[in-house]
C-alpha cells in the first residue's frame, strides 16, 4: 500500500497492484525518488493528455490503464483545439509551476511508461489525431510526407 505520512491513517488510500506496478515503472523511467513523485508526474501528464484525446482513443486508451490512472485521464474534458506538443508541455509547465525541462522530462517518463500499457497501435492512432510534436513526447519519431 502507498501511503502519505501527512495523512492520517484513517484517511489514507490503497491504490490498485496494477496502478501500483504503473508508478513503478513511471519512477524507475523518470529516475524520481519516490513513488509520490511519480504519481503527481502520472496526474499532471495524464490530466493533460485528457484534455488533448476525444473519440474511440481516449476510450481505449482509458481502457487500457488501471483504473486510477484512467479516472485521472477521463476526468478531464476535451479541449475543442488539442495543443501541439510543444505547447503541450507549456501548458503543462505553466499549470505545475514547474520549469518546462522539468515538465519534458515528467511527461516523456509518463508517456514511456503508459505506452507499454497501450500497444504501438493505439499509440499510433492517438498520434495521428493529435497535432504535432507529441511523437517525440512518446519516444518515437515525427514522420512527416514529403510535399
Amino acid at each position: 500500500m502507498i501511503t502519505d505520512v501527512r495523512v492520517p491513517a484513517q484517511h489514507q488510500q490503497a491504490y490498485s497492484t496494477a496502478y501500483e506496478q504503473m508508478l513503478e515503472k513511471v519512477r524507475y523511467e523518470g529516475a524520481y525518488p519516490t513513488l509520490e513523485r511519480a504519481e503527481e508526474a502520472v496526474r499532471l501528464v495524464l490530466g493533460g493528455l485528457g484534455r488533448q484525446l476525444t473519440g474511440d482513443e481516449r476510450v481505449d486508451f482509458a481502457a487500457c490503464l488501471p483504473l486510477e490512472a484512467a479516472r485521472v485521464l477521463t476526468a478531464q474534458i476535451p479541449d475543442p483545439q488539442p495543443l501541439t506538443g510543444w505547447a503541450f508541455v507549456k501548458d503543462l509547465a505553466a499549470r505545475s509551476g514547474a520549469s518546462l525541462a522539468t515538465t519534458r522530462w515528467d511527461t516523456g517518463s509518463v508517456f514511456a511508461a503508459v505506452a507499454a500499457y497501450a500497444g504501438p497501435d493505439l499509440i499510433t492512432r492517438i498520434l495521428h489525431q493529435l497535432p504535432t510534436g507529441h511523437a517525440l513526447l512518446f519516444g518515437r519519431a515525427e514522420l512527416t510526407s514529403a510535399a
